[in-house]
């Protein structure tokens, strides 16, 4: 079965003011789609493999048959006065299904899957109302109260709805669902914007999904929308229980004008949501207010209040953030779905800026906070994903709020999306991860062809083939991990002050190169088969955290190459808690073939602490630690995990202390 995709690129166009004469034309970028890119790597595809055949049936299975979300749209269409089953907002996890289930038929053609998506869209498409309306909560508990409370999440389900919809239709070329998608558009459009009927999103989503829908038709409506809905933001018009009962407006970023915005508040997934689509629009309308509070807010995210793990939000209480430097481990909240934005958002401000920095933060986020919410099974989940446990914390195969497992296996299946992008005749490296592409610029085409273990190994090859003779820039990403830079800002640091050496040859030859915001810019004239080959150095890294930071005082964390590393007691079963890392402590990385699919792990003679039988002292013993990468934790049972480990006696956990 073979597809041929429609899908229209999003182009990120130049902005204007101040934060725009500041790039360099060259930056107009545009992400390569995943429906242009095939996966051979040895580290993504087996993972992409399992969410094709196991983590989406086990959502369809979810979806129609142990949960009512199916059977809600099917009682709206028998109009039999039957009530409506589940929380108001379980539409949108129909919609993440389906747009994983694009995804994935891409990847892995399926006839049976397919099939069976467009029998869900028959029954969508039968729920919707006549003037465009669809949500099933409203639609069997009285449509007169629709667009009445801003935090039921009407326009987040329609949000969903929408990029659904653009995936299935780019990936199958089918109409169905995206014709729903336009009229409930259409019908927000009409309701809100054109009546000036105020509006601020409880839960954003609809904005960067209006966005894809302005990029797929062409039609400056849903632009407009989009923008309009940024608009409402602070300026009081909220109603619904965050504003009349909670009275927080900022939980739902909505204290001040977006354009004013300078501080991360409130719930995390809805601020990612709001600040990916903030982009979108930014960059589609030239709007430099948006992008100069973007850059405000995410150096408040990135230098204050973000994990080592790429993880963001530390209070379980609103799902987001606290104060600046509140970063408990063991009550770290960490949402799947927020690390799922925070690739979102990244990848926009990366397009927008040419700038390496956001790719860093992307890479951070993927390889450790958002994967560690997918088994290695591919049918369990993490919600939150703590950075230590006393081993009480384990992976759940559903929620009653089941957001995590369809955007995980959404972002998974869409990971082509974030390897590449171009501008009008330049190319761009973002991730190492093993696939083809073919990438057509202003003048001609050039095939790509990457090959690379990583993130085990830091060899990384690219085949260039133009369709003749070229002369191009290509820019390959040099990760800040490598230059001493684990996160800008430098919220962690490097203990070692060795100079790592990157490597880069054209050919087997050593080419000279310039370094342009976190990329070594090769500018030459290319040829057919053309071999780059990049070498990493995969050095394990011991990271501190600065002083504000005071969950992590006198500890350390381990990082090799992009991944952060966390030691478990499936492999140390009296030690996790229990030892110390001095500052002279080396570790080995050992590839593990047969544990879990194949892992490096990091393995070192460390001092273990333990009470000693006078109950008054301490004794000393060297045992072997090891330390597996944080994504993979609790894959053989729960267990005891911490990722930031003592440097020091005093802070051993030998007494059940709060982690």
């Amino acid at each position: 079965m073979k597809y041929t995709c429609t899908f229209i690129g999003l182009s990120l166009l130049h902005l204007s003011g101040t934060v725009a004469q500041a790039q360099d034309p060259t930056h107009r970028l545009q992400t390569i789609n995943f429906s242009q890119v095939t996966i051979t790597d040895s580290f993504w595809a087996p993972k992409i493999n399992t969410v094709s055949t196991v983590t989406i049936p086990v959502c369809m299975e979810q979806t129609e048959v142990k949960t009512p979300r199916i059977r809600n749209f099917e009682k709206v269409a028998r109009h039999s006065g039957e009530k409506h089953e589940g929380i108001y907002f379980d539409d949108s996890d129909v919609y993440k299904a389906l747009e994983a289930i694009a995804y994935s038929l891409k990847n892995h053609p399926n006839q049976a899957v397919e099939d069976k998506a467009d029998e869900w869209i028959d029954k969508i498409a039968a729920a919707q109302q006549p003037d465009g309306y669809l949500n099933t909560y409203y639609t069997l508990n009285g449509l007169d109260k629709r667009w009445t409370d801003m935090e039921k999440h009407e326009d987040y389900c329609a949000g969903h709805l929408i990029e659904a919809a653009v995936a299935y239709y780019n990936t199958t070329g089918k109409r169905k669902l995206l014709d729903v998608a336009i009229r409930f558009a259409d019908h927000m459009d009409s309701t809100l914007r054109q009546q000036n009927r105020h509006w601020v999103s409880g839960h954003q989503e609809v904005e960067l999904a209006l966005v894809k829908l302005y990029n797929v038709t062409q039609n400056e409506r849903y632009l407009q929308l989009a923008d309009w809905f940024l608009q409402q933001r602070g300026h009081g018009y909220g109603k619904g229980k965050i504003w009349d009962e909670w009275k927080d407006p900022a939980y739902c970023q909505d204290a001040v004008p977006l354009k004013d915005q300078k501080e991360i508040t409130g719930h995390a997934v809805r601020a990612m949501y709001l600040y990916t689509g903030a982009a979108d629009v930014g960059a589609a309308t030239q709007n430099a207010d948006y992008m100069q509070a973007m850059q405000n807010v995410w150096q408040d995210v990135v230098y204050r209040n973000m994990y080592i793990t790429g993880g963001i939000g530390s209070s379980g209480s609103n799902e987001g953030f606290s104060q600046d430097y509140d970063l408990p481990n063991a009550k770290a909240y960490c949402e799947t779905c927020a690390s799922v934005g925070m690739v979102f958002w990244n990848q926009r401000m990366n397009l927008l800026t040419g700038d390496a920095k956001y790719m860093d933060v992307l890479e951070r986020s993927l390889y450790n906070g958002a994967l560690d919410g997918l088994s290695y099974s591919g049918d369990h989940f993490f919600y939150g994903n703590p950075l230590a446990s006393r081993g009480g914390y384990g992976r759940s195969e559903w929620f009653g709020t089941a957001c995590c497992p369809s955007n995980i296996a959404r972002l998974v299946e869409s990971l082509g999306n974030y390897i590449y992008a171009k501008s009008d005749n330049a190319l761009w490296i973002n991730l190492f991860v093993g696939s083809e592409t073919t990438i057509p610029l202003a003048k001609g085409t050039i095939k790509l062809t990457q090959q690379t273990d990583y993130p085990w190994q830091g060899h990384v090859q690219l085949t260039v083939t133009p369709d003749k003779k070229r002369l191009f820039p290509l820019h390959l990403r040099i990760p800040g991990w490598v230059q001493g830079e684990p996160v800008p800002g430098n919220t962690y640091r490097y203990l070692s002050a060795q100079q790592d050496t990157v490597v880069i040859t054209v050919n087997g030859k050593k080419v000279p190169y310039t370094l342009e915001k976190g990329y070594a810019v090769l500018n030459r004239t290319w040829n057919k088969g053309d071999v780059v080959q990049l070498e990493l150095p995969m050095e394990v890294k011991k990271l501190a955290a600065i002083d504000q930071i005071r969950a992590n005082k006198n500890r350390i964390a381990l990082q090799r190459g992009p991944l952060v590393y966390c030691v478990e007691q499936a492999d140390n079963p009296a030690e996790v808690m229990s030892f110390i890392v001095p500052a002279d402590a080396t570790f080995t990385a050992t590839y593990q073939k047969d544990l879990l699919g194949g892992l490096v792990t990091l393995q070192s003679q460390l001092p273990v602490v333990n009470p000693a039988p006078d109950g008054q002292s301490v004794q000393v013993q060297q045992k072997t630690i090891t330390a597996i990468p944080y994504f993979s934790w609790a894959n053989r049972g729960n267990g005891e995990m911490q990722v930031w480990l003592p440097t020091k006696i005093d802070d051993v956990q030998i007494n059940n202390k709060d982690l």
